[in-house]
């Protein structure tokens, strides 16, 4: 049975706050709305990018699903084009991935990223590198927590439950994998604070804990 990795990508893999805040900024700025410093981004984000955008909203804008439309359109369009300013992988992470790759893991990444965005990051940070599936937020599958996604994964790779693991830094991704039922690594590296990652089997402080850890579970 081949053995899976599934990361998260924002806050996991790469450190894209910066970008996301930015383009965040730049979208309320056009509007004449106060903007948010990225540090209070790293609090808004992990739930896709309409509730990014609610939640970057001042309340009586956030309230109009047809105002939060028209400015995650707006958001969207400006992102599209500076997604990877000042976006980069976290400290070992790539070889990490490398690593796993060599030894013939099968990797995935399940995000709630817009698809394409994911696509792109994915393919422009770990070229060369084959991944069985990169999901991000599409009409195909709910947003995570849900599980679907996991599973798609998890059958595009041709594994099972038994032989799957997730990497995630946020509770969103800690909830996934028990509700898809893998052993679920949590990485302090990212955008949620580690007393929130309690609930995951180990947290990783390093890339090497994550290889460890990952080692010794599938």
């Amino acid at each position: 049975m081949e053995k899976l990795v599934i990361f998260d990508l924002d806050g996991t893999l790469l450190n894209t706050i910066a970008d996301l805040g930015a383009a965040a900024n730049h979208t309320l700025m056009e509007l004449g709305l106060p903007q948010h410093t990225i540090e209070e981004y790293t609090l808004m984000v992990g739930n896709g990018m309409r509730k990014l955008i609610e939640r970057a909203l001042p309340e009586p804008q956030a309230a109009s699903e047809e105002f939060v439309s028209n400015t995650l359109s707006m958001f969207l369009k400006y992102y599209a084009d500076h997604i990877d300013i000042h976006t980069k992988p976290y400290p070992g992470i790539p070889e990490l991935v490398s690593n796993l790759y060599r030894q013939g893991y099968k990797l995935g990444v399940a995000s709630n990223k817009i698809q394409q965005g994911a696509e792109r990051l994915v393919s422009t940070f770990f070229p060369g590198i084959e991944f069985s599936a990169v999901l991000g937020n599409s009409p195909q599958f709910p947003l995570k927590p849900d599980a679907a996604v996991v599973q798609h994964v998890m059958d595009r790779a041709g594994t099972d439950r038994a032989h799957t693991i997730m990497v995630g830094d946020s509770t969103t991704d800690i909830q996934t994998a028990r509700n898809a039922g893998i052993p679920v690594v949590a990485v302090s590296w990212g955008f949620r604070p580690r007393h929130e990652l309690t609930t995951a089997d180990v947290i990783a402080d390093t890339a090497q804990q994550v290889m460890d850890y990952i080692s010794k579970t599938i």
